[in-house]
């Protein structure tokens, strides 16, 4: 099924991010970083106060997952996306700190489409539905910021051929978008 995608690691650079193009499908290897809308929220506290971040965001891609706890004998618990739209408050917080692409589930809205081009960011979606089938997909997990927020904390993990699609680049191209003018 996936023999055909090409295959990327992290750190991404700038080149590979020009490009990119909506509905490019990747298998990604490498370092990425998970937080949802507790720890955004406090990254973005943090950096408006001037605060030293406990992770450096710059260059990193944010997998918005939350997991379940790690079944015996397991690195991780189911590790599905989150709805990304819920982290569209604090888009242009994360992309000024560096971020160069997140990894969720869904539409993102008008504004955050805007501030992935300005910023030079792209939005990558997984398979919703599939924690489970994604979790096999990581080989190390740890959590390094905000441990008191339990499953919003933010982890490190370390991925091996996990499945991504383009939904938005920096060049305004919009997955969603391409397929609803097809129908």
């Amino acid at each position: 099924m996936m023999k055909d995608w090409k295959k990327i690691e992290t750190p991404v650079t700038d080149s590979l991010i020009e490009s990119l193009a909506a509905g490019d499908r990747f298998l990604l290897s490498g370092v990425v970083y998970a937080a949802r809308d507790k720890a955004h929220e406090r990254l973005c506290a943090m950096a408006a106060r001037g605060e030293k971040l406990p992770v450096d965001p710059a260059g990193q891609l944010i997998y918005y997952m939350g997991p379940s706890p790690a079944p015996p004998g397991r690195i991780i618990g189911s590790a599905g996306p989150t709805t990304s739209s819920r982290m569209d408050p604090f888009t242009e917080g994360i992309l000024k700190l560096g971020v160069k692409g997140m990894i969720g589930k869904g539409r993102r809205d008008a504004a955050t489409r805007a501030l992935l081009q300005q910023y030079r960011a792209v939005y990558f979606a997984s398979f919703g539905g599939a924690g489970a089938y994604l979790a096999k997909r990581i080989t190390e997990a740890s959590i390094v910021a905000f441990e008191d927020l339990g499953a919003e904390a933010i982890y490190r993990l370390r991925v091996e051929e996990f499945p991504l699609i383009v939904v938005n680049d920096i060049h305004g191209g919009d997955l969603y978008e391409n397929a609803l003018r097809k129908r």
